[in-house]
């Protein structure tokens, strides 16, 4: 069971911890760049585009690694364990996190939860109640956790402060105008229904008057039930879906056979819980990639 699993983890990343214990924060003489280490891509590219070359920033979980049940390494707790700050989203999601923060010995360390100040959305699943955590896929929650990164920074470097400031201020004006894209392209649309595999765009879909309609639920792993499917394939041909989505990191077959049932077709929403280094290097980085989301989204809401 995963319980047992991460019991096991823990005591063995709590080893590697007394080893490095140590080594606290201490950046290398020869550098006095923050170090900051981040869980997934959008943590990522939200911090580095604050720090720009003042931080050295990793990425902690593969691009090609679906996140939601990946957990660390002792390699891993190494690197936060040495590092000036720990930057993730939510305990929703990186669900070792609190673990990891409870037995590090780097009293320096400072951990960042980029969605601290939002108000999470209460979601039923299996009878009980959990809280939705991909908050990063609504333009609007993005900056603010985009803003509570940079109050991080400043706080773990504040001679920087200016600086870090400019660069959160221009990356925000980004972000702002891919809201305003947003507001502007799904104001006036044929439909208002999105039928996706992974509950994942409830704060999308909410920010701008869409009802997302799921076949699993906050995990991409989860499968829906025959009962499900049936009733979910009367919605779609009620409301005349002919778009069925599904992520770039989670298998298309629950969106395939819904898909095949009413005779609609497939197509990648793109979740940003990992962009490939291929893709960086193609030039795609969160805008674009939602760029690219707002219009497979305005194509599926007026097919």
């Amino acid at each position: 069971m995963k319980s047992s699993r991460t019991f096991i983890w823990v005591i063995t990343c709590l080893s590697v911890l007394i080893l490095l214990s140590g080594c606290g924060s201490k950046k290398e003489a020869n550098s006095q760049k923050l170090h900051i280490v981040t869980t997934f891509y959008p943590m990522y590219e939200f911090t580095k585009n604050i720090v720009k070359d003042k931080a050295e920033v990793q990425l902690l979980i593969p691009s090609n690694v679906e996140p939601h049940d990946w957990e660390p390494s002792p390699k891993d707790v190494g690197s936060i364990q040495k590092s000036d700050l720990f930057i993730y989203n939510s305990p929703y999601f990186e669900t070792w996190v609190p673990s990891i923060e409870k037995s590090v010995s780097n009293e320096k360390l400072l951990f960042v939860e980029a969605s601290n100040d939002i108000d999470l959305i209460k979601r039923s699943e299996s009878k009980k109640n959990q809280l939705d955590p991909h908050v990063w896929l609504s333009p609007v929650l993005a900056q603010q956790e985009v803003k509570t990164i940079t109050e991080a920074v400043i706080k773990a470097d504040p001679n920087n402060k200016a600086y870090y400031q400019k660069n959160s201020d221009e990356y925000l004006a980004k972000l702002a105008n891919l809201d305003r894209e947003y507001r502007t392209t799904l104001k006036k649309t044929k439909k208002k229904e999105l039928i996706t595999q992974h509950a994942a765009f409830g704060y999308l879909t909410n920010e701008y008057g869409i009802q997302q309609v799921p076949i699993a639920g906050l995990s991409p792993s989860q499968e829906p039930n025959p009962a499900k499917l049936a009733e979910l394939k009367q919605f779609a041909q009620k409301h005349k879906v002919n778009i069925i989505f599904f992520e770039e990191l989670a298998s298309p077959k629950v969106a395939e056979t819904l898909a095949n049932e009413i005779g609609a077709k497939t197509e990648v929403l793109h979740t940003l819980e990992g962009l490939s280094k291929d893709e960086q290097k193609e030039g795609l980085n969160y805008i674009s990639v939602m760029q690219k989301n707002l219009d497979m989204i305005k194509k599926a809401l007026n097919a």
